[in-house]
């Protein structure tokens, strides 16, 4: 159809919305919509960018605590007060459809989006950690995509110039398809200095800064909103392209403006471009705009509505003082970067867009925003068949292994388990010398606040495992071991996003898997005082084959950040010395249940959750935090992925350490070792401190005695499990031998 001609329902239906949705336009509009406009509905009410199916549960998600600056849904991302004069802004992102079809570019893309969040607030990024979810390892594709994705973010964030502090890897057949690229950013501002991303003040001008436009990313938000087929292929376009120099400009520019007096709000041109940044900043100062597109700056030859929906990368729409211009435009002339004034803000509550003297689009901008006129869905949801049937696993049903020994061996070599040095090693992980766990690891990354005594402690975390098996369970161990993590370290932990990675939500029993990790995660985080900033929801990440639909598994992933009160304070996950006693604090079950033993090693992949209590976590964090404070104890190291055996392998290799400890019979042998029940950390002591650190634990919390750090054996029940620096081979050169076959 001629992009100038009034629209239909079909055409409605070729753009992915539903017919009640075109008759909601038209009656918006109080007319039919033209094409330019209908594509603008498309986008904006597109999952990815109206949250239309997701946003009654996520209402209910707790948000509000004493030490947030800004609550979920008020700006780009969250912003918490860490003291000193000084707030840190942070969020979690999903890229998975362009890392699906072009991992590179998908990846590296994600990487710049998250950051400009973070620095459009006017908080300079300091740290970044991503979560990466990919199929079996062994596939040719997975290897394609791993490598692919690995260097977008390496190449990305190494140019740019902050570094990757820590992450995680996690492989499932499940994602064979449709790999998961979330990324994490944190920047550090002074308290009151935020930029907000507000329009206001009729007759202020309004700009676009930064790259030139082009054809890449165009109905990019509308892509992540629907299902991967055979066909997705075609739509690579889709998939912006990155070029983090130019962010590194970017941030520095703006920066630089953030420090002068003439800038009303600013907002990053991410999914839908410039239609959702004129559209989010108009809706919320309760103002409108008018836009000239034939201003922007285009790269190549483009019809309007390309210019209005592309996602080009390394743009910004700011709203300036007036007479303030030139200013602007200085600044930006500087870092050699365009600035161009676009259109200005009017009273009038409706966005008009223009080219060649015409009209092309006149959208009110609260129609196409979340909380205004955007669809809201509350989905039917029904609990899957699998989930009962999965809770009824019995442990008693798995053989114990004939050879423990040869046991502990191969699971140190899962994928899952083995170390992603290869991929870690791809990142700079201390430009900005601010990264204080990359020679002394911790269970959270540490990074330096300076010119205070204080840390920031960040993590991601989700076992998605965990969350198939049971959601709501699954996603409160999700927030509770991202916590945990951050305790391990000697941190406080202060608030969550979220990046909420499910299948189809028109699927009743995928919608069931969401709704019951928003009920897990509530009760965590209300019990764990660490309110959701905000986050993203990507739904649709399933692929739809000829023979058969195929979800990934739910993946509510978990990004936190916590406050290290006293660097002094940081504490190790390496065992420190021979001689030093080993404890385990918290309770230990006869459970396998969902264990990288039972799935990955013995290829059970039904059954339940494995055992947690929310209320063992937090006795088990309060008196961690205590234990830390009072210098009680050497090293700390949470029991998960793996059990206890990983857990001891992973404090030893550190420093080449061994350790010699008695399992408790009371328990399978293969239970006590490779389980993974919730809510246990595995400490080290000074061997004169034993009788203190005893009495301390008293009728606190369950304590029990494992044995000592040797000078590299491994023996367990006095069985010669071998030397830590062969077990350390494995474990370091399993995923590299893999990739290199």
């Amino acid at each position: 159809m001629s992009k100038n001609n009034l629209t239909t329902n079909q055409d409605a239906l070729d753009m992915g919305l539903l017919s009640t949705e075109y008759d909601q336009i038209c009656t918006i509009l109080d007319r039919t919509p033209n094409f330019t406009e209908l594509s603008i509905f498309s986008v904006m009410w597109s999952e990815h960018c109206s949250y239309k199916n997701s946003i009654l549960w996520l209402k209910k998600l707790p948000k509000s605590a004493d030490h947030m600056l800004v609550e979920a849904g008020e700006e780009n991302a969250g912003l918490v007060d860490i003291g000193d004069g000084l707030a840190c802004a942070f969020k979690i992102e999903s890229h998975n459809h362009p890392s699906a079809l072009e991992p590179y570019q998908g990846a590296a893309t994600g990487v710049g989006g998250i950051n400009r969040d973070i620095f459009t607030m006017g908080a300079r990024p300091i740290a970044q950690l991503n979560s990466l979810r990919f199929g079996e390892i062994n596939l040719n594709r997975t290897q394609w995509l791993l490598k692919g994705v690995v260097k977008g973010i390496g190449d990305y964030g190494n140019s740019f110039g902050i570094p990757t502090v820590g992450g995680e890897t996690f492989f499932d057949k499940s994602y064979n398809t449709n790999p998961l690229v979330n990324a994490f950013s944190a920047g550090i501002m002074k308290k009151g200095d935020m930029i907000s991303a507000t329009a206001s003040g009729p007759g202020n001008p309004v700009f676009i800064v930064g790259s030139s436009t082009g054809k890449d990313g165009i109905n990019g938000a509308a892509f992540a909103s629907k299902d991967l087929t055979e066909d997705s292929v075609d739509d690579i376009p889709s998939v912006q392209v990155g070029d983090p120099f130019q962010e590194k400009l970017l941030l520095e520019a703006t920066m630089e403006l953030s420090k002068s007096d003439i800038l009303v709000g600013m907002q990053d041109m991410g999914a839908a471009g410039i239609i959702c940044s004129t559209s989010e900043m108009s809706s919320a100062g309760g103002c409108g705009m008018i836009i000239n597109l034939d201003q922007v700056p285009t790269r190549q030859k483009m019809e309007p509505f390309e210019i209005l929906l592309s996602e080009s990368q390394e743009r910004m729409l700011l709203v300036i003082k007036k007479g303030k211009e030139s200013i602007a435009q200085e600044i930006f002339k500087k870092w050699d970067l365009n600035c161009e004034q676009i259109g200005e803000v009017t009273e009038s509550k409706v966005l008009k867009f223009y080219s060649e003297n015409k009209c092309i689009a006149s959208v009110p901008a609260d129609s196409l925003v979340l909380g205004g006129g955007a669809p809201v869905y509350e989905r039917e949801y029904s609990e899957p068949e699998y989930y009962s049937r999965y809770k009824k696993f019995n442990i008693s049903t798995v053989l114990p292994p004939e050879n423990i020994i040869e046991t502990a061996n191969q699971i140190i070599k899962l994928p899952n388990i083995a170390s992603k040095k290869w991929i870690f090693q791809q990142y700079d992980s201390m430009v900005g010398t601010i990264n204080m766990s990359t020679n002394v690891p911790s269970d959270a990354s540490v990074v330096d606040l300076r010119g205070t005594k204080k840390a920031l402690a960040l993590t991601v975390d989700c076992n998605a495992r965990y969350v198939k098996a049971d959601p709501k369970v699954g996603c409160a161990i999700a927030v509770s071991e991202a916590a945990r993590n951050i305790v391990c370290s000697g941190g406080k932990p202060l608030a969550i996003t979220n990046c909420l990675n499910f299948g189809n939500p028109y699927d009743p029993e995928v919608y069931w898997q969401f709704v019951n990790a928003i009920k897990g995660m509530k009760l965590a985080c209300e019990a764990l005082n660490t309110p959701v900033t905000g986050g993203n929801v990507s739904f649709y990440n399933q692929t739809v084959l000829k023979e058969a639909t195929e979800p990934v598994f739910p993946t509510p992933t978990i990004g936190m950040i916590g406050l290290v009160p006293d660097k002094n304070n940081i504490m190790p996950l390496g065992f420190k010395q021979t001689g030093d006693l080993i404890y385990l604090l918290g309770d230990c079950y006869d459970d396998i249940s969902s264990s990288e033993y039972l799935a990955n090693y013995l290829n059970i992949d039904e059954s339940p959750a494995p055992f947690f209590s929310l209320e063992e976590e937090l006795k088990l964090q309060k008196i961690l935090h205590q234990l830390i404070k009072n210098k009680n104890i050497k090293s700390a190291h949470d029991v998960s992925d793996g059990g206890l055996y990983v857990n001891l392998v992973e404090s030893g290799i550190i420093n080449n350490l061994g350790f010699d400890i008695f399992t408790n019979h009371d328990f399978r042998q293969d239970a006590y070792l490779f389980g993974e029940s919730q809510s246990r950390v595995v400490v080290t002591i000074s061997c004169d401190q034993k009788e203190k650190f005893e009495k301390i634990l008293q009728n606190k919390l369950t304590c029990t005695y494992l044995g000592e750090v040797t000078d590299g054996k491994i023996v367990i029940d006095d069985l010669d499990f071998g030397n830590i620096l062969m077990v350390k081979e494995s474990y370091m050169s399993s995923i590299e031998d893999i990739l290199s076959v």
